[in-house]
Parts: C-alpha cells; structure tokens; sequence
C-alpha cells in the first residue's frame, strides 16, 4: 500500500508531458485567454491558477515539462494528456488502462476535445473506445463519434427496479459501436444535422449458475447468438457553453431521434429516442463554485430493441448514469434519470477541488409498462487540475446507491 501513492505521482507526471509528435497545428481564437488566469489587480492576491504541470515542474524542475499557458497554445503546440490508469470499478474489478486526450480550440469556436482508452480488466474485459467533439471555425459544423470495439463479459440482473444483485445472470459478448454525426449551426448556439448508429453484438452467451438461459424477465430479443441495431438518427442541440469539458455556466439541450430498419441491418425495426438537458449556474452568484444539473431520459418509442440495446445505468454515451451503481444494474425499455452536483475549490490556486452529487433513476417495468419505482445514490468526489487551459479536471468519485451497491468512479473531465 505504501507504493501507491508513488505510482499514482509517477501516472501525473506522464499526462503532463507534450507529445509533439502527435501536434496537429490549429489556429486558437483569443478567447482561449479566458480560460487561464488573467492578470491580478494590485492591492490584491488571488493566487496565480496551477495544474499537475506547474506542480510537477516545482518537484521535478529536471524534468522536460512544458507548462499549460496560452503562449505555448498559440505557437501552435498541441498538449496531449496520457494517463495510465490503474483501478478498481464494480463492473471490471481490477483494471489497467491508458488514456489519452487531446483539447483543443479552433478560431472563434468552443473547446473541443478528442479522447482514446485502452482497457483490459480483471474480467477479461477488453475496451477500446474512441470519442470526439470538434468545433469547426466559428462553431459553424459540429462533428461527433463514438467508436467502440469490444469483449465484455458482464453481469445482468434483469428488467425493472424490482431485480435483486442476488439473482445474476452472466453474459459474454463482443460488441462493435459506431456513432457518427454532423450538426449545422441553424441559429445562434442551435445546431441539427443527421447521423448514423449502429449496435451490433456477437456471441451473446447468457447464462446463470446452473445453465444457459434463452431469454431474461421473459425477454428473448438479443439475449443469445447475434443482435444488431441500425438506423439513421435526427438530431438537434442547442449548447451555449464555452467548455464542454469543464462547463462554468450556460444551458445544454440534447435530442435525439433514431430510427432502427431492418433494410439497414437491423434485426428489428424500432424507433427511439433520447431526451436531455443540462444547466449551469454559479452558486453563490458571484463565485467559481457551481451547482450542476443533468436530466438524461432514454425512450422506446415503437417495436422491441434487443436486450443489450435497451436503455440501461451507465449505457449512455459517457457511460456515466447512475454514479453509485454498477453497469447494467437497472434495465427497461424507458429510463428516466435525474443528477445533481455541487462543484467547489478546495485550494485557491484550483488545482484541487471537490464535489459532492445526487442523483435519481428509474426504468419501466417489464410487465406493467410503468414507472413504479426509483432508486437515489450520493456521494462525494475529488477534482485534480491536469490541464488549467482547457480546465480539464481528473475526476474521482465514491457513489453510494440505496440498494446496496457502492463504487469508485474515474472521469478525465467532468462527469457532465
């Protein structure tokens, strides 16, 4: 135990070092200066803002560390932050990973971040994922993906709140995930465009302690063999953020409309949608603290998605729904889910910080068709500053669900 703290320092000290050699030049727009520390007043001493770079470079100063400052962005240096991670999470057990995330800002246009993970689990699990959001010059195009290729086997529990984590059933399956769209500016922070998704799953084996099962809460649809889900999607979003990696104020609004055809692939033909928000408010008004909400509510419209395609904890796009609870732990066709969160300053310099969250969900049940149940989970978490400029923090977080289960949870960025 005494050596972790020591590997945890040495994982800092590989996130802060440029790779140049990965730099794709971009033209930064002014407003990136509004993200680092403008100059002080005299007559006051509001310390200067710190990351892991500046705090590596006082304890390493031999070190090749080259600070986050907006100099070094507009002299066209792309910092590339690599973390090597190594953890425990209810759904993997133990987990080693590499992560490696690249913000960055065109001209005149919001933060946009590219991110890849590597991941092998004690569970077998094997994750590479590949996520991005870019905004052109002058926010005029958004462009978003979210590729997936992977091995997972997991643990189910079922369908509706009812489910116990007594009662497990185990699937082994690989999965391929291919999310892709491009939004329009339609007015100012409106944009709607159209994409594409496909799901598709292979060598789905489901099975409990004594033998392999056919169908789960009397669902059959995708519990074995093969499944795929593809459509094209409808979607409109209205965002007046800056920071979508670290918001410090605005209003963002999601919705999705996806259509599933079986002349696409699809098993099924089924019709989906996703409905979200999520507002920022400064909290006391004239500090850095902030009180954040996110309403995520995932919606079967028509038809029967396969069971590893309906809406689910910790399926969303971030995989970050139901902080608390382990993956897949509540399943069904409609999710509704409901998030709270305070963030504050733990030192003043903003390297550490701290938040504390609620959050809230529910799925129908699969015979009534209705919501009857919900479920909270709380906890506390801690933010480390890696990067001061784009304000990505490393986030920690414990959850506390109300049945039982309880977790560490890892975030490069805010949870939302």
């Amino acid at each position: 135990m005494k050596r972790l703290p020591y590997l945890f320092l040495g994982f800092l000290l590989v996130s802060v070092l440029p790779i140049q050699g990965l730099a794709i030049p971009v033209q930064l727009a002014d407003t990136t200066v509004a993200l680092i520390d403008k100059p002080v007043p005299v007559g006051r001493r509001t310390p200067r803002q710190q990351d892991i770079a500046d705090l590596a470079g006082r304890w390493f100063p031999r070190l090749p560390i080259t600070p986050h400052d907006s100099s070094s962005l507009r002299d066209g240096k792309r910092f590339v932050l690599i973390i090597p991670q190594i953890g425990y999470t209810l759904q993997t057990r133990g987990l080693a990973a590499v992560l490696v995330n690249s913000p960055f800002r065109m001209a005149n246009a919001n933060m946009s971040s590219v991110t890849g993970q590597l991941s092998y689990t004690q569970n077998h699990q094997i994750i590479l994922t590949a996520t991005s959001s870019i905004w052109s010059q002058n926010n005029r195009f958004l462009w978003t993906n979210d590729w997936r290729l992977m091995h997972y086997p997991q643990a189910t529990y079922g369908l509706g709140m009812y489910t116990s984590t007594d009662r497990v059933i185990n699937m082994d399956y690989a999965y391929f995930r291919f999310y892709q769209s491009l939004l329009r500016r339609l007015a100012p922070n409106l944009y709607g465009g159209l994409g594409y998704h496909l799901d598709l799953h292979w060598n789905i084996d489901s099975y409990n302690s004594r033998r392999e099962v056919t169908r789960i809460s009397r669902y059959e649809n995708g519990v074995e063999g093969r499944s795929v889900s593809s459509g094209p999607i409808v979607q409109v979003v209205y965002d007046n953020r800056k920071n979508a990696i670290n918001p410090a104020g605005g209003l963002y609004l999601n919705v999705v409309f996806r259509a599933n055809m079986s002349v696409l692939g699809s098993d099924n033909t089924y019709q989906s949608a996703l409905l979200e928000a999520r507002k920022y408010v400064h909290l006391p008004g004239n500090s850095k603290n902030i009180l954040a909400f996110w309403s995520y509510n995932a919606l079967t419209l028509s038809g029967d998605p396969p069971f590893l395609d309906l809406p689910s904890t910790g399926w969303d796009n971030t995989g970050n729904v139901g902080r608390g609870f382990i993956q897949g732990r509540f399943r069904g066709k409609n999710l509704l889910y409901a998030e709270t969160e305070y963030r504050f300053h733990l030192t003043a310099d903003g390297l550490l910080g701290g938040v504390v969250f609620a959050n809230a969900q529910t799925v129908t049940e699969q015979t009534s068709g209705k919501f009857e149940k919900v479920v909270p989970a709380i906890g506390p978490g801690l933010r480390i500053k890696m990067n001061k400029v784009s304000r990505t923090n490393l986030s920690i977080d414990y959850g506390f669900g109300f049945d039982g289960s309880k977790g560490l949870f890892f975030n490069l960025g805010e949870v939302f």
